[in-house]
């Protein structure tokens, strides 16, 4: 399903414990990004996609392999003019993984890492927003430069270098999206 095909998912009115947690939020909804150039020691920001399924009820949690050192990723890359975060997370998984699936614009956290760039390394913040896969395509963008494989989330925990992701990854749950 083409990403432009896809609706945006509306939120319910915030519910507040007390008056001073209230905001002027009826209703949340994420807002295409317009981006500006960045300075190089600037901290870059990007979105990446948790795909996941439930196979004989147990989450399962697909990651894929990085271009440059085959370590183990989710699918990420950067903010994309006019797209929402959680639309530019679907689509880098379906770029990189060829995940075609439901994105929530919920995030489920947001992790660190240095991004290398020839001898440069590029801090960048990574919000992450949960996509459940419905299908695998076999031809999509990047096939063949990227390994992709499922995991538990304990395995996919382990595999991946950000503590701060593989955190995320033990904790999620579905249930609560």
């Amino acid at each position: 399903m083409a990403l432009k095909q896809r609706k945006k998912r509306k939120l319910g009115p915030v519910k507040h414990k007390t008056v001073s947690d209230k905001v002027n939020a009826s209703h949340i909804r994420q807002q295409p990004i317009a981006l500006r150039s960045a300075q190089k020691r600037d901290v870059r920001t990007q979105f990446a996609a948790l795909c996941y399924r439930v196979k004989n009820g147990k989450v399962e949690i697909l990651l894929i392999t990085s271009r440059g050192t085959g370590r183990w990723i989710t699918p990420k890359g950067w903010p994309m003019d006019g797209a929402t975060p959680a639309a530019a997370a679907a689509t880098e998984a379906y770029e990189e993984a060829g995940v075609e699936g439901k994105v929530n614009d919920v995030c489920l956290g947001i992790y660190s890492y240095q991004k290398e760039i020839g001898d440069d390394a590029l801090p960048c913040v990574v919000a992450l927003f949960p996509v459940k896969v419905k299908r695998l395509s076999d031809k999509y963008p990047e096939a063949g430069q990227r390994k992709r494989k499922w995991f538990s989330r304990k395995k996919a925990a382990a595999r991946v270098k950000e503590k701060e992701l593989a955190q995320i990854i033990r904790t999620f749950d579905p249930r609560g999206l």
